[in-house]
């Protein structure tokens, strides 16, 4: 078997930048391998949230280069949880990772999974008195040696791919009129994503409603951010195609109190204003 020498790693984690974890990572990597480019995804994944780490790796998958991706969300570092490599098309690209999910939605959106290790070999780790730190002592290195030529099952055990933890996304339904949907993403701006498309809501008009809890505002489909007026919530089709809940200029999740992993409905049809009287008083004479 040819094997493949890897010159990118692509790079995501919620590590943040306060501490020192994503430096120390990169400084492992160039330590077995110093002309390896490494390109940062994020590292601004929530502590620990493994499905907002996965939809984050899955929208930026199409436009990653071919070579090593290391993901890193690991609330369960030092358990029985496996650490694996997950080889993508013959080789093209190799995922590195925690055995929990994160890895799942991206690898379902770019290629077939052709092989599997459980990274058991410690030959290819650092040495280590702890177990809280499998970025630095495992994920890391392996995936410096993997850029030096390094085969994939030289790094552990083999594993069959049905065996991998699967990434568990939200489905929407729907209702008649209705669309039961989830917020999947808030990003910097305020925007919200659903995990509804455009053919979701193919035969609904252009104005809609949102329920959210009790509470029912207008929507209005729109084509840019500017489209939307300063009084509106507009729906717009995000970068990834998904539909997303935005405001111009203003933070749609502060607005409506709304964050990842809340539902909301929304309904085709638009407010109905309520139509008034005047009735002028006469004295009597």
């Amino acid at each position: 078997m040819t094997v493949s020498h890897h010159s990118t790693i692509s790079f995501l984690s919620d590590y943040g930048h306060e501490d020192e974890f994503v430096g120390v990572v990169k400084s492992v990597i160039r330590s077995i391998n110093e002309s390896v480019e490494i390109v940062d995804i994020t590292h601004g994944i929530k502590p620990h949230d493994v499905r907002a780490g996965g939809l984050a790796l899955a929208r930026a998958s199409q436009y990653m280069l071919p070579g090593i991706v290391l993901a890193i969300v690991d609330p369960g570092v030092g358990t029985e949880r496996r650490a694996i490599a997950i080889e993508i098309n013959n080789g093209e690209t190799i995922f590195i990772g925690p055995d929990n999910g994160l890895l799942a939605p991206s690898i379902a959106m770019i290629g077939e999974p052709t092989r599997a290790v459980e990274l058991s070999n410690p030959k290819f780790h650092l040495p280590s008195l702890s177990t809280t730190f499998a970025g630095r002592d495992i994920f890391a290195p392996v995936a410096a040696h993997l850029c030096n030529g390094t085969e994939l099952s030289d790094l552990g055990t083999t594993i069959s791919i049905p065996s991998l933890h699967p990434g568990l996304l939200p489905v929407s339904s729907r209702e008649g009129d209705i669309v039961l949907a989830e917020i999947l993403w808030k990003d910097h701006f305020g925007n919200l994503q659903l995990n509804i498309s455009e053919d979701d809501i193919s035969d609904f008009g252009e104005h809609m409603l949102i329920h959210i809890g009790e509470q029912v505002r207008g929507i209005r489909r729109t084509k840019t951010f500017e489209g939307v007026l300063e009084s509106e919530i507009g729906l717009i089709v995000d970068s990834t195609g998904l539909l997303a809940l935005t405001m111009f200029g203003r933070s749609t999740a502060e607005e409506l109190r709304l964050d990842e992993g809340q539902q909301v409905k929304i309904e085709n049809g638009a407010i109905q204003e309520s139509t008034s009287t005047m009735i002028t008083l006469k004295k009597k004479s």
